[in-house]
């Protein structure tokens, strides 16, 4: 051979080679001998079954398989078949098809998930501090009880020093509220009266009551003439009068129906608000009517008037018409009630009333039972007129004055203050005025807006509003836009269903629960699990000023609540509850780094009747230091699982507080 033809035949070889074809061709080949040879050597796949390789994988073109297979000659030797797939349970809540499967594992819990989940998403124990960094859990020695003194004591009403140094001697200003400083709060267990005796259960309490749990004989000397209240034996009783209805709350209820029967009590009318309440026989025996009454009054002279209607099993608390507004939000009310209540309605250009009409319902009805309205007085019938001018301007329309009582009707819409004429006082408030902003907030000299879509002034009548979602459901500022239904009623069913196994397995209906608080409300679907349960108690729906205020719809749905914050005490006497129920409280509160949870803890126990139950459902991650705070409390706890199982990353505490 010529030296040119072999150098032209190298060359080519070394194309050819070199050529992408070969390269790839080659490169398939080799591993296609490993696969098989891997396989031959160790037949048993290190890999799951259902992503195993087999002899005939590959990842090469038919085409590519076609034109190589001279060169790819398989071992003649017979493989082992692969073990038969290994079928396990399922551990997911989704199905094959990707959709949500009811019935499913749990799997295995691992611990340090937890753990994990935690660092990732900013969590962390307050059941434990870093020292020297190592983790060290913290301990509560037993809470001492605080000094006989103080067995009414409400901190953020009995504040004297705060009120001492305010100077306000004469202004109702010293029956709002003056929190204490931090340092000089509750650490302490208050005491009980001695004698102290497990409360009369419903419906007998509503008219007698053991001396021994409220012995004070104040109102017994002041208004004992009037059919308030009366002291026999060892009890309080209760015969159903009033200032104004001497003769008992159901004549008196009575004659309102037939004065307005378009008032229709339990089903027009179903919340109703009673300032001045005195012992709340009005909002007791509105029970029976299926309205339920909000009775208030301030801790003053008559102090103990609030404790004796909590004490009845009537829903109440302490507050004043001063400064600032009530802490219910717009349009709560059905109807409100003053029969006596010592306010001048007229003062401050009307400031007071104008908080009134704030809180009532578009087309709702303010009762007003008062002497000006009846007697002939010079000064009396000055005031009366001075009424009718200031209801004539804020557009409510005198529907009845008969006897001693004048009812007043709230309009509708806005039609009636748009058509006064220029300059009208009182003024119509700025259209960014948020009428259900109340913790803290001033009154204000303006006629609240009513909303233009009607929203407030529809609902639907009693039981069916109970079940029914508001409209104003959708202006309340939340995150969910357009999910915001089935969420109220996906929490009316989640509530419905717990409190069924509570009722059947703890035999809720037998524990004599009466005054129910749940601390942290949502839409109100604890209290309406309880009353379509027939659990006979009312409830008190607590929203905390750091979550969505779902206050206009507890209202809208009939039920009661009001806006607080827990880092500071609640308006109401001591053994005021018999069951305090907290779901995600804690650990909400624990994100907002503000008060401590052991503060929480022990105005529970302030709030809390000997005998009564708390009910805690929260997260894992606060549990050991609830558990802690709950023996220095002094309370016999249960840990339980929830219905998720024992691996769900919530718990439920359940605690007594015995009698001694």
């Amino acid at each position: 051979m010529k030296p040119s033809a072999t150098i032209t035949s190298s060359t080519a070889t070394l194309d050819v080679v070199k050529a992408p074809n070969f390269v790839r061709v080659t490169a398939i080949t080799i591993f296609s001998f490993s696969v098989i040879t891997l396989l031959y050597l160790f037949p048993s796949s290190p890999f799951p079954s259902s992503i195993s390789f087999s002899p005939s994988f590959s990842i090469t073109s038919p085409q590519q398989i076609k034109n190589n297979a001279s060169l790819v000659s398989p071992r003649p030797k017979k493989t082992r078949p692969p073990p038969p797939p290994t079928v396990g349970e399922r551990t997911g809540i989704v199905d094959e098809n990707g959709a949500m499967a009811e019935d499913f594992v749990i799997g295995e819990f691992d611990p340090s998930a937890m753990d994990e989940f935690r660092n990732l998403t900013g969590g962390r124990e307050e059941t434990s501090t870093k020292e020297d960094g190592k983790l060290t859990r913290v301990k509560y020695e037993r809470f001492r009880v605080c000094e006989e003194s103080t067995r009414d004591y409400i901190p953020c009403l009995d504040n004297v020093e705060e009120i001492k140094r305010l100077n306000l001697s004469g202004s109702l200003v010293i029956y709002e509220r003056h929190c204490p400083e931090e340092g000089k709060r509750l650490d302490c267990l208050v005491p009980m009266p001695k004698g102290y005796k497990r409360s009369i259960p419903w419906p007998r309490s509503r008219d007698e009551v053991w001396f021994s749990n409220v012995p004070h004989t104040r109102l017994v000397e002041d208004k004992g003439g009037q059919n308030w209240i009366a002291l026999k034996k060892d009890k309080f009783v209760f015969p159903g009068g009033g200032t104004q209805f001497i003769h008992g709350a159901d004549q008196y209820l009575n004659q309102i129906s037939e004065m307005v029967p378009e008032i229709a009590f339990g089903q027009h009318t179903r919340i109703a608000l009673d300032i001045g309440c005195g012992v709340a026989s009005f909002g007791a025996f509105l029970l029976q009517r299926n309205v339920t009454t909000l009775s208030i009054a301030p801790k003053d002279v008559h102090e103990n008037q609030i404790q004796f209607a909590l004490e009845r099993g009537v829903p109440a608390m302490a507050a004043v018409f001063s400064t600032r507004r009530l802490l219910y939000p717009s349009q709560a009310f059905d109807l409100i009630h003053c029969s006596r209540c010592r306010i001048d309605w007229t003062r401050d250009d009307g400031i007071l009333i104008l908080e009134v009409n704030r809180m009532l319902r578009a087309g709702g009805y303010f009762v007003w039972a008062a002497q000006p309205v009846y007697k002939h007085e010079e000064n009396l019938q000055e005031q009366w007129k001075e009424m009718q001018d200031l209801t004539r301007r804020i557009c409510w329309e005198l529907v009845k004055k008969e006897g001693y009582i004048a009812i007043w009707r709230k309009p509708l819409n806005n039609s009636c203050y748009l058509s006064r004429d220029g300059g009208a006082q009182p003024p119509l408030c700025d259209s960014n005025d948020d009428p259900d902003s109340v913790w803290y907030v001033s009154l204000r000299s303006c006629i609240t807006r009513l909303p233009e879509n009607g929203y407030g002034a529809n609902v639907t009548s009693w039981p069916v509003r109970l079940h029914y979602p508001p409209d104003r459901l959708q202006s309340i500022r939340m995150d969910a836009t357009f999910s915001r239904k089935e969420l109220f009623k996906a929490e009316s069913k989640y509530w419905n269903e717990i409190i069924e196994s509570y009722v059947r397995a703890f035999h809720w209906k037998h524990m004599n629960f009466r005054n129910v608080m749940d601390m942290r409300a949502g839409f109100g679907g604890f209290a309406a699990a309880l009353h379509d349960l027939d659990v006979d108690c009312w409830v008190m729906n607590v929203v905390p000023v750091s979550e969505f205020n779902t206050l206009p719809v507890i209202y809208d749905r009939g039920l009661i609540g009001v806006m607080h914050d827990w880092c500071e005490t609640f308006d109401t006497y001591p053994r005021t509850y018999d069951l305090l129920h907290a779901a995600g409280l804690f650990s909400a509160e624990q994100k907002r780094h503000k008060c401590k949870v052991s503060s929480i803890m022990l105005e529970m126990d302030r709030m809390l009747r000997p005998g009564g139950t708390v009910y805690i459902r929260d997260t894992i991650s606060v549990m050991s230091e609830l558990q802690e705070i709950a023996t220095a409390t002094r309370w016999v706890c249960t840990l339980r699982d929830t219905g998720e199982g024992p691996h769900a990353s919530w718990k439920i505490l359940t605690c007594d507080k015995r009698m001694p």
